[in-house]
């Protein structure tokens, strides 16, 4: 996308702040994922029976996508709530942040992973450095030609880089919907499934709040309009004035740089370019770039 036809899209764009029943389908739970508060709180209940989750209702070509969760308090084990970008299809693209419940007490893992084509498998995991059952922290991702960044309350914890001009296929081309799921994954999700769920803290219930989008929304027409701020967050007077092309060419300066090596060094309990099972059949290629 040139210059010149992302001016005329910022220029075309127009201001959308809603709430998130305007924004967001719940899309399966039976009831048990509900919008409060006048559209402004969003909560999704687990028990024995079901979870739930919620789409999108708008497509997204690039964006910076933030969300404050509260996840799972007390003992989570066997809990997964995950918060993600994706495409459809056997082919698609997706951006994710998943996070694994524990017992009571025990660290909570993010867990992220970057799918190109339907090619995952590049995780990278870490604790947090506070606890994300005490209150809501927001959940960032930017994503935009050049890179794929996950933030935490700002802090950059991972930057997936567009390599393409050495053979790495990189998510540009497929529209992608934000979803939201909290479902049962005791076969895995905590200490590789050895701790299972304890039906008896159900229901299990995480929050949203604080959604925002400066994003290219992709259009009934099929063309992204570019520039659009929306959420329940989003401020008034916000969209047009051409500030969302900020993130459109966003990068990490040095500073958030150091803050990413930083979190990565004392935060990162997994990396699949370090895993010795994957280093022995061969790293993907951008481990090494």
């Amino acid at each position: 996308m040139g210059a010149s036809v992302l001016s005329i899209l910022l220029a075309s764009c127009a201001l959308a702040a809603a709430s998130f029943d305007k924004e967001f389908d719940v899309t399966w739970g039976d009831g048990r994922g509900k919008i409060l508060n006048n559209g402004q709180l969003l909560t999704l209940g687990l028990d024995k029976v079901s979870g739930s989750g919620f789409q999108s209702k708008h497509e997204y070509l690039f964006g910076k996508i933030d969300m404050q969760l509260k996840l799972v308090p007390g003992n989570s084990a066997g809990t997964v709530t995950a918060y993600y970008l994706s495409s459809q299809g056997p082919t698609h693209d997706e951006i994710d942040f998943e996070f694994l419940g524990n017992v009571t007490g025990e660290p909570y893992t993010l867990h992220t992973n970057v799918f190109t084509q339907g090619q995952g498998q590049r995780e990278q995991q870490f604790r947090l450095w506070f606890d994300p059952t005490n209150d809501f922290h927001t959940y960032s991702i930017l994503w935009n030609p050049k890179h794929i960044i996950f933030m935490v309350d700002d802090m950059p914890i991972r930057d997936f880089k567009n390599l393409e001009g050495k053979g790495i296929a990189f998510p540009k081309n497929q529209p992608m919907r934000l979803y939201s799921s909290l479902w049962n994954a005791d076969d895995w999700a905590t200490q590789g499934g050895r701790v299972k769920t304890d039906w008896s803290h159900a229901p299990f219930s995480a929050s949203y709040r604080g959604f925002k989008a400066d994003a290219c929304v992709v259009t009934a027409g099929g063309r992204p309009r570019c520039g659009a701020s929306m959420g329940t967050e989003a401020a008034p007077g916000t969209g047009a004035s051409g500030a969302a092309g900020e993130w459109y060419n966003q990068e990490l300066d040095l500073t958030l740089q150091q803050r990413m090596r930083w979190v990565q060094s004392n935060y990162m309990i997994y990396n699949y370019c370090t895993d010795p099972k994957r280093v022995a059949k061969g790293v993907p290629a951008e481990c090494s770039m």
